[in-house]
């Protein structure tokens, strides 16, 4: 089993070439046609940030977040969130999407989530870019501990691709996974702590939002670019948050590499 992992692993190491290739077609074919082009990979996050800034700030008055502009706070929460729901959705129909790709035989279909989550960074960067020009509009300072949200990057896209190697590969045999994961993210939207501050709830209602892995990256992220705290502060939440993680990693790759020989019958 550890040999057919491994393998299934390196696979993906030695096509990464093909990831790309395929990512950066699926990004210009998403803006193709369009005036703007790519500009629209940074209209779209620009324009979502400025509705829930009106609504809750200028709407519903909402206050700073510890001292710092609810914007920014608000912008943080939702860079990390944003690329959780758009990877995860997109990746779950994937292999579905792709029959024509995954019914030739040589053909590595364990790396469509993969080039999935690499094209959707492009958007993530342009909330990050943003992310950093409210901070300057703001008068917020830079800080050395930017560097780390490199590794609730890492988180993220670790926690990602082993969910998007679940959903993918139960979504061949059952069609209903897409629509249910789409209701899922719904209601994590409005379960994470993203528009509101976590501290309002209850101790025991806290201890349960803190099991769900995205509450994890979602702090990080504010850490890294708003409060300064390092990530070996949470040395228990980190624990966790690896433990899951990497059980969603090994489980969806495994799962993946058992169910892969059955698509192109099904499909």
């Amino acid at each position: 089993m550890f040999f057919k992992f491994s393998s299934f692993l390196s696979r993906i190491v030695s096509h990464r070439q093909l990831i790309v290739s395929m990512a950066k077609r699926e990004v210009a074919t998403q803006y193709i046609g369009s005036l703007l082009g790519i500009i629209w990979a940074f209209l779209n996050p620009l324009v979502m940030i400025l509705v829930f800034w009106f609504v809750f700030s200028i709407g519903f008055r909402v206050r700073p977040m510890q001292e710092v502009p609810f914007v920014v706070w608000l912008t943080a929460g939702m860079a990390p969130w944003f690329y959780f729901a758009e990877t995860v959705t997109g990746s779950t129909a994937v292999v579905v999407a792709n029959t024509n790709l995954v019914k030739k035989m040589l053909f590595p279909s364990e790396i469509l989530p993969v080039v999935k989550i690499v094209s959707s960074l492009v958007s993530h960067l342009f909330f990050i870019l943003i992310l950093f020009a409210l901070m300057i509009f703001q008068g917020l300072e830079f800080s050395i501990y930017f560097i780390q949200g490199l590794y609730y990057l890492f988180c993220l896209l670790m926690l990602v691709l082993g969910l998007s190697w679940v959903t993918a590969a139960i979504n061949v045999f059952v069609r209903d996974v897409n629509p249910l994961v789409a209701m899922a993210v719904q209601i994590g939207f409005w379960g994470t702590p993203i528009f509101w501050d976590i501290r309002m709830m209850p101790d025991t209602i806290q201890l349960l939002l803190k099991l769900n892995p995205v509450y994890y990256i979602v702090q990080g992220y504010r850490d890294s670019f708003i409060y300064a705290t390092p990530f070996w502060q949470h040395p228990y939440q980190s624990l966790y948050f690896w433990g899951i993680t990497l059980a969603l990693f090994i489980g969806g790759a495994s799962l993946f590499l058992k169910l892969k020989p059955q698509f192109a019958d099904v499909l």
